[in-house]
């Protein structure tokens, strides 16, 4: 049990074969561990081992999110009045403690979600350099003095917080993705009422934990458990009752396009970061090797559950013939298995059984739409598994990395995201081709071309419609201290991470400070400025 949650809590009774402890689950508003207002409750299962439960967590009402509201509203008037060196200076313990805390971290990560060893590792890092960087940016909260055009006028801007944030991500990155949106949140003295992702309650719980163990007071970030359907959605009805003036969303696009009209008809600001068919284009100059890598990981990292997820892999053709056969080379021997027990994994379990069950319904639409499988059986069995298959396949939700080609686009799995091990393979006839292919896309997420040739690497930058683009990389990555975001049906423009998403939690404010003791009008009361009545010798000038 990860050191932060080992005093204060209390165990359930489980059929755990792992002998770890269930977790009996909170709510936490306003600084203390709430149950559900009707007791109800969900578990958090380990998805590479159905016999592994985490803990029991709240199911949350209306009313445990009314609460956590009007908690985050009332913390709302004295935090937003701390200075904000102060609130960079908590932001900055969190940092530490996450490093203290991180080993622990990425085990719980891992065994609540399924995601490799590895790969949490690095979230865990992302949520650390997350608040390592807006620890400074509380000295660097800054508006301008600008000059008035009357005498004795003085003129300033200044950021203001927004108000109570409701945040809602998904499971997939359970530790950076909050990190993303929260820190810069109350960086810029806003509070908020944080919805776990359904699948990694256990985590959101050890992270608010952090959070309040490093100084933050009571009601400045207040986390709810629970459904998308039902926690999830009275955070969005509270839009519509004027209790939440921001929410800040990860996941489907659908979803989002519901969350924005919602948003839109109550003139408040949301910020939508949703799903992807990134494209990634080879042309013949690339470096194979370095192609093969970069698609390869795009393609079943993470068992292919990122929004930056690999969607469609467009070949120039030229080179199609000697790409696929490295490429299937790397298929054929994915590593897959719970990476806690067995080393150099590539992949775990799927997120949730709902994860695994929609996949394979989206692969089925896809085989009815004329695509041809190369590699892939569904859902891994200790009957039916790759060769490279590590463990009992009967205790977790595991799937075959799935290849498609002979894709064009007429048709529908070429515009459609796939969420989960799974590629799709396009042919190009030559550069204009490619970018045409990727830019069909309804998405604008991630985007990646591998190239030696300057011209094309820098037509494909200025040309493609996406909100990230990789030279000689993989659609996937991300920096604390870059923007992070898309546009069409990948995001509402706003950004996570780095100084830009400053803006997404904050507004700004103009002063007019009247230093004459009279009334100015700008405009009006401005004294004109004679122009030269001389006339110009041309002629002298020639």
């Amino acid at each position: 049990m990860p050191a932060v949650l080992e005093t204060g809590l209390d165990f359930v009774e489980s059929n755990n074969e792992t002998n770890l402890p269930c977790v009996k689950g909170y709510n936490i508003i306003n600084g203390q561990l709430k149950v559900a207002s009707d007791q109800k409750t969900f578990e958090s299962i380990n998805p590479a081992n159905k016999n592994d439960c985490l803990g029991v967590f709240p199911l949350s009402t209306k009313q445990d999110i009314d609460d956590a509201i009007s908690a985050a509203s009332t913390a709302f008037t004295k935090w937003s009045n701390t200075p904000a060196p102060t609130r960079g200076q908590i932001i900055g313990n969190m940092g530490r403690l996450l490093m203290d805390y991180k080993e622990d971290l990425v085990r719980l990560q891992s065994r609540e979600i399924g995601k490799t060893i590895k790969e949490c590792g690095g979230e865990i890092q992302e949520a650390i350099d997350t608040c390592l960087f807006f620890q400074s940016e509380g000295r660097r909260l800054y508006g301008q003095t600008v000059n008035s055009e009357l005498p004795n006028k003085e003129l300033f801007t200044y950021r203001r917080p927004l108000g109570v944030c409701g945040i809602i991500n998904a499971c997939n990155f359970p530790s950076a993705v909050p990190f993303w949106k929260m820190i810069p949140a109350i960086m810029c003295g806003n509070t908020c009422v944080w919805k776990s992702p359904q699948d990694a309650p256990l985590l959101s719980f050890a992270l608010a934990r952090i959070m309040h163990q490093a100084g933050l007071p009571n009601g400045v970030i207040n986390l709810v458990h629970g459904k998308g359907s039902g926690a999830g959605q009275h955070i969005i009805d509270a839009v519509d009752e004027g209790k939440i003036n921001k929410i800040s969303f990860t996941g489907s696009t659908e979803v989002g396009k519901k969350i924005g009209e919602v948003c839109g008809r109550n003139l408040v600001s949301c910020s939508l970061e949703l799903g992807g068919k990134n494209p990634l284009v080879v042309m013949p100059s690339a470096d194979m090797e370095n192609a093969v890598q970069g698609a390869y990981w795009a393609s079943f990292g993470t068992a292919g559950q990122r929004c930056t997820s690999l969607g469609n892999l467009i070949l120039h053709e030229d080179i199609y013939d000697k790409f696929m056969a490295k490429f299937m080379e790397k298929v054929i021997a994915t590593p897959i298995g719970d990476s806690s027990k067995f080393e150099g994994m590539i992949y775990g379990p799927m997120l949730s059984e709902k994860y695994a069950s929609d996949f394979l319904k989206t692969i089925e639409k896809v085989e009815k739409d004329g695509a041809r499988k190369l590699f892939g059986e569904g859902r891994i069995t200790n009957d039916l598994c790759p060769g490279a298959f590590h463990g009992d396949a009967s205790k977790g939700i595991y799937m075959w990395p799935h290849v498609y080609v002979d894709v064009t686009e007429e048709m529908d799995c070429f515009y459609e995201e796939i969420f989960g091990p799974a590629v799709t393979i396009v042919k190009a006839k030559d550069f204009d081709h490619a970018l045409h292919l990727a830019n069909a896309s309804p998405y604008g997420l991630s985007s990646a071309i591998y190239t030696n040739d300057r011209l094309e690497a820098y037509r494909f930058k200025n040309e493609i419609k996406a909100g990230m683009t990789s030279i000689n990389n993989s659609t996937t990555g991300a920096e604390a201290h870059l923007p992070f975001g898309g546009v069409k049906n990948s995001g509402n423009g706003t950004r996570e991470s780095g100084i830009w998403v400053i803006e997404a939690y904050s507004y700004w404010h103009a002063v007019n400070d009247e230093l004459s003791g009279k009334l100015q009008l700008a405009q009006m009361d401005v004294d004109e400025i004679e122009m030269s009545k001389k006339e110009v010798d041309w002629a002298e000038l020639a």
